[in-house]
């Protein structure tokens, strides 16, 4: 009888060894916890509403130009946002983005991409931004990379989105001034910026103050999207995470 109590204990405990560890929450490896911050920031552009990845206003520093730049915040006002379109492949992707990017874009596997326009507060600067969504963050950097390192496609960027009735109305392509690129996890941000108004065509580099003000207001606009889609994902715990 002792013998077989000494079991059936022994047998309880293994038992139960078994069953503790599905009643607890349950724990991630490393490798799954990196599988599940890439697969969440990779969905945002899919779960986040337009208005959330595009905010209705962005702030920004001025340039150091400016006598008072500590002391002073700009802001860029949303115009309006684009339809989502295709970058599956260079000829879709050839009506957002210069050809020259388009033919990245689609080698490194962009699936979409997605576009709107901002003012800046004196409505003299309109910037369209564009959020080209890739596989990877390394299919990203690789395509800016491409992007940076070819003379020839060195200026290639997304194409601007003129909105009817607003100060974003006749900002075409010809009217691009300054262009950018940034990454953020899988997304590569291109942005570009002119003037609102039809002054003369004269490049902007030509006056330095112009330049440095028209910058800060394209790298600020696509700053605050970047801020959006490359925020940091918490760490995946249960529950509250898909698989748990």
């Amino acid at each position: 009888m002792i013998t077989a109590l000494v079991l059936g204990i022994v047998g309880l405990g293994i038992s139960l060894v078994g069953i503790v560890p599905r009643l607890l929450p349950r724990q991630f490896t490393t490798l799954q916890q990196q599988q599940i911050k890439d697969w969440e920031a990779g969905a945002r552009w899919r779960t986040l509403p337009a208005g959330s990845i595009f905010p209705a206003t962005v702030r920004y520093p001025p340039p150091t130009a400016l006598d008072d730049a500590a002391r002073l915040t700009l802001t860029a006002s949303r115009i309006g946002i684009a339809k989502q379109a295709s970058c599956r492949k260079a000829t879709d992707a050839a009506a957002v983005v210069d050809p020259a990017a388009a033919a990245v874009l689609a080698r490194h596997g962009c699936e979409a991409v997605l576009r709107a326009s901002y003012v800046d507060g004196t409505s003299s600067y309109v910037v369209t931004v564009g959020v080209a969504v890739l596989p990877g963050e390394a299919q990203a950097k690789a395509a800016n990379r491409e992007l940076a390192s070819d003379a020839a496609r060195a200026g290639a960027s997304v194409l601007t989105v003129p909105f009817t009735g607003t100060p974003a109305a006749d900002f075409t392509n010809n009217r691009r001034e300054i262009s950018g690129r940034a990454v953020a996890g899988n997304y590569l941000i291109l942005y570009t910026i002119g003037y609102a108004d039809d002054r003369p065509r004269v490049k902007v580099t030509a006056d330095s103050y112009a330049d440095a003000e028209m910058t800060a207001a394209g790298a600020g606009v696509a700053q605050a999207v970047r801020s959006v889609l490359g925020a940091t994902v918490p760490a995946a715990r249960c529950p509250g995470t898909p698989g748990c």
